[in-house]
């Protein structure tokens, strides 16, 4: 796929347009981006902005809930959405011919759709099921389960799909208060990519922009002076326990973002990870561990989540505060964070292989840094980061801050 030029631009009395133009693809993506999600749910019912999502696609005036689906598919395209703590997203793609649909469609379906009330009762009873699915599927259900013991009351450890008793609180009105107050904010971010300037891009998706646009409003901010981690267990049935642990860390503008990425690339992201390498490869206590890093505005998670036998618990919680214990005091080993560099560096280039990606990194640029980064520079700092950067970084995270812990499986406490 050729280099992409990136540009973007705030579209007077909108949101923003971001584009990433790639001059020989067949392909195209659009999304639109709302800076909102489940940490916008303040004295809210939880799960309300994943109940908006779903409700978007079940009509506009124009638009059944089938045709919505058909015409964009019938052309071999696809359209999707999902929401998190910071932000719900709808996309599309397919050839880049089907740009002009993608954009009408997606538009109507974002600012115009009608939340028909028969509708609403029938999602309700299809997120529910999603609901138990997850709570019923351990390795799922973890999540959930980590993020309320590490935010606690804070809306960031709300699970994103609510619970069956909140969501039958979300009427209609609950719903479209919660579309208007967000969806027609001028933060909201339109993300294209495909063989179109910005200026071919504003001219497909102007004429479906509404009329006016206010500006956007900022999330409960988290206090972690404030805030105490918890330890959560859910005791079940299992053959094989759920682990997860977790530390506050800084957020997505911290310089040390960089090696924080790195840290999780060589405790536990990728099978040459130590916590793979110790805890599955040389002593058989899992089939699965991973570690993660998860950024928000002003603050940001790191990880650990294993499936293990319920036997192996304490050998396996030694093992893996051990290795933590071994970066924060020595850093990483020889050759360790070069490894790490050049995962990370093939990973993203072998991401942009897609339109779709392209698209992301313009969308989320702009939403989360009020510009384009330029993966050229990404790639640079990922290089700068030094062992004595992952060390500080380690030592910042992981001394004197005590994980939350959520569990789930017959052992006990």
């Amino acid at each position: 796929m050729s280099k992409a030029i990136y540009e973007w631009r705030q579209i007077p009395n909108g949101p923003r347009l971001a584009v990433a133009t790639l001059a020989d693809s067949e392909c195209a993506a659009l999304s639109i981006y709302i800076p909102a999600g489940s940490r916008d749910e303040t004295d809210l019912p939880t799960g309300l902005a994943h109940f908006v999502e779903h409700m978007v696609f079940k009509g506009t005036e124009r638009r059944s809930a089938r045709d919505l689906s058909f015409e964009i598919e019938n052309a071999g395209g696809q359209i999707n959405a999902c929401t998190s703590e910071d932000q719900t997203v709808y996309e599309g793609r397919g050839e880049s011919d089907l740009m002009p649909v993608l954009a009408d469609v997606i538009s109507d379906m974002v600012w115009h759709a009608t939340f028909p009330e028969g509708e609403i009762g029938l999602e309700r009873e299809v997120i529910g099921e999603e609901i138990t699915m997850y709570k019923e599927s351990p390795s799922d259900h973890i999540g959930d389960l980590i993020s309320n013991a590490l935010w606690h009351d804070h809306p960031l450890g709300n699970p994103i799909s609510g619970s069956v008793e909140s969501i039958a609180e979300i009427d209609r009105d609950v719903l479209l208060a919660f579309r208007n107050r967000h969806h027609f904010r001028s933060d909201v971010v339109i993300a294209a990519s495909g063989p179109f300037t910005v200026d071919e891009v504003m001219e497909m998706i102007l004429p479906h922009l509404p009329g006016q646009f206010h500006e956007g409003e900022t999330s409960v901010r988290f206090d972690r002076k404030n805030s105490t981690v918890q330890e959560i267990r859910d005791g079940r049935e299992t053959d094989q326990l759920q682990l997860a642990l977790a530390w506050h860390t800084p957020g997505r503008h911290a310089e040390s973002r960089h090696a924080l990425r790195m840290l999780s690339t060589m405790l536990g992201e990728t099978a040459s990870s130590r916590l793979f390498l110790e805890l599955r490869e040389e002593r058989g206590l899992c089939y699965q561990i991973s570690s993660d890093v998860t950024f928000f505005d002003e603050t940001g998670a790191f990880e650990i989540s294993a499936g293990l036998d319920p036997e192996s618990r304490e050998e396996a919680l030694a093992c893996i505060f051990r290795e933590i214990e071994d970066l924060v005091s020595n850093g990483p080993r020889p050759g360790e964070l070069d490894r790490a560099k050049r995962l990370a560096i093939a990973q993203s280039k072998l991401a942009f292989e897609t339109t779709s990606a392209h698209a992301a990194w313009a969308g989320e640029g702009v939403l989360d840094f009020g510009y384009i980064p330029s993966p050229a520079d990404w790639r640079a700092s990922v290089l700068a980061v030094t062992d004595a950067d992952v060390q500080a970084i380690a030592r910042e995270v992981f001394h004197d801050q005590k994980p939350a812990r959520a569990e789930i499986g017959a052992v006990e406490s």
